[in-house]
């Protein structure tokens, strides 16, 4: 009896160890940060003021992917999310703009809109949901891996950036509701705010932020890297006569509307406060399976709208997120544990540079207005057709035709597209008009041309894309700046590894936005989303 009990014992442990052996390794959890507008030489303009142990931490003991490009059109926010979550392109994910035309009805749909729902904790800024979405995430390929049990969240001042990311399968997206200065969600979520979120929110830390103004962090002559105070090139904050410091934030403190916390760095500020309330109050990281947080840093984009990138507004912005990534680190060491978590640091779309400051320093660029361009593009049909309706819009930089009018009156259809091309080819500005529906047609780089194809959904899309010349963009004028085009201004981003398993290291191959979800998957073990293109970064694996 002794033999046989110490044979099973021995078994028994063989057994245990060859489990033990066999148990996939993941961290307690993931934490994805996209930091909206953020061009990848920022984390190299402003590298000698950055402290320590925020983006240089990121970047000196992670590994940094230095050569990483959007690779569809148009480079907006909406799309850039959905794309780092489902490594997939608007042609398959469906999210093709922040906003876009539904070619079968001419209705108008933001991309996460759902009149379905019901707010959760605001007003109308609550009616949204993921169903727009076509793709699966890489947050629900963990959530399907784990038979759910893993957590995934998404935290934004954005709606977009916090639903996106978190996909379908979520068990909940708060994003900022400017209505009240809280966060919020919909009833695609949940039936109510936890209880964490309404003792976040019942601190009123927006207007506790707002009362801070905004100051530079250090004194306004050391900002060599940006423009001087108050020039041509920035727009001005709402409520203010001119674009300088201090920005008077406490005068919108206590206001009905908060929105202006969104156009500070405060607003990152509220973002980490947030991020930090989520993990406690989640408990992520504290489970059996791998959590996910998706956070994305909202107020640089609306910084860079309106102030552009060389701006003190901007650089000072930069040096405070770097603060922010540092303390939200240092959280992370504490709360999940180093070594516990991995990071993974990217952006959405980058930015241009102001077309009236590139001018002025001899560089090629200009903007035009869509809208008009739209006006006058129907006079000519008007006098064509004897219609001024026949384009419904030139949003994203597509051509929607009205397709409704055009079956009913039984116009020529094939005819009406080409004059629009050879209209909008002769525009100020254009590089290239191309026909969608035809890809065989196009007398364009290559490169280009594939990001148009990677970002033309044909229920969702006009049939023409028009191209603009380097430099060129439409809208803002002589003050702020945007994004949206094919050029390495807005598609080439910042892209850092950092954390459990990691390398630390640097590679300079092309890598594409596409690929940070397939990394992703591999890194976890679990299945790519179902509309995933990309490919595993080989350096992360290593």
């Amino acid at each position: 009896m002794r033999l046989r009990s110490l044979f099973v014992l021995l078994f028994l442990c063989s057994f245990s160890a060859v489990f033990a052996q066999q148990h996939v390794e993941r961290p307690k959890l993931v934490v994805g940060i996209v930091v909206d507008q953020m061009r990848w030489d920022y984390l190299y303009r402003y590298y000698d003021r950055y402290g320590d142990k925020g983006f240089k931490r990121l970047m000196n003991e992670g590994l940094n992917c230095e050569n990483t490009h959007i690779d569809y059109l148009p480079s907006f926010t909406a799309p850039g999310h959905a794309c780092i979550y489902s490594g997939s392109v608007p042609a398959l994910n469906g999210i093709v703009a922040n906003d876009w035309i539904d070619v079968a009805t001419g209705r108008k749909w933001y991309c996460c809109e759902d009149t379905t729902v019901k707010s959760i904790g605001g007003g109308k800024a609550g009616w949204m949901s993921p169903n727009n979405l076509l793709a699966s995430t890489i947050t629900d390929e963990l959530r399907l891996a784990t038979n759910f049990q893993s957590k995934t969240i998404g935290i934004a001042i954005k709606d977009r950036g916090a639903i996106l990311p978190a996909g379908h399968s979520a068990n909940a997206a708060f994003w900022f509701d400017k209505s009240n200065g809280h966060f919020i969600s919909s009833s695609y979520y949940l039936d109510q705010l936890p209880d964490w979120l309404v003792q976040f929110n019942n601190r009123n830390i927006t207007d506790s932020l707002l009362l801070l103004d905004w100051n530079t962090l250090y004194p306004i002559e050391t900002y060599v890297q940006s423009t001087a105070d108050d020039n041509v090139y920035e727009d001005k904050l709402k409520g203010e006569e001119r674009p300088i410091f201090p920005h008077k934030t406490s005068n919108d403190a206590n206001a009905k509307n908060k929105e202006m916390i969104c156009y500070t760095p405060q607003g990152n500020t509220l973002t980490r406060m947030m991020a930090e309330a989520a993990i406690r109050g989640e408990q992520l990281g504290k489970g059996t399976s791998t959590d996910f947080l998706a956070l994305s840093f909202s107020s640089p984009d609306y910084i860079g709208h309106v102030f552009g990138p060389n701006a003190i507004e901007t650089e000072d912005n930069y040096l405070r997120l770097d603060q922010e990534i540092a303390l939200f680190l240092d959280f992370l060491d504490r709360q999940v544990g180093k070594g516990n978590y991995l990071v993974v640091l990217t952006a959405d779309h980058g930015g241009a540079h102001n077309p009236t400051f590139l001018e002025d320093h001899g560089i090629p660029g200009n903007s035009i207005s869509i809208k008009e361009a739209g006006r006058q593009l129907n006079e000519f049909l008007q006098q064509e057709y004897g219609n001024s309706k026949m384009v419904l819009s030139l949003m994203n930089y597509q051509v929607f035709l009205n397709e409704q009018l055009i079956k009913e009156q039984g116009l020529d259809r094939s005819e009406i597209r080409k004059k629009i091309m050879t209209w909008l080819s002769a525009m100020p500005g254009v590089a290239f008009v191309l026909d969608m529906e035809a890809p065989g047609s196009r007398s364009v780089p290559q490169p280009i041309a594939q990001m148009a194809t990677n970002g033309y959904n044909s229920k969702r899309c006009g049939s023409m894309q028009i191209i603009m010349e380097p430099g060129w963009f439409s809208g803002y004028g002589s003050a702020g700046t945007t994004h949206g085009g094919w050029n390495p201004y807005d598609t080439h981003i910042p892209l850092i590894w950092y954390g459990w398993n990691i390398p630390k290291g640097i590679t300079y191959r092309k890598i594409n936005m596409t690929d940070i979800a397939a990394t992703l998957a591999a890194l976890l073990h679990i299945q790519m989303p179902n509309a995933c293109i990309g490919e595993p970064i080989k350096e992360c694996l290593e």
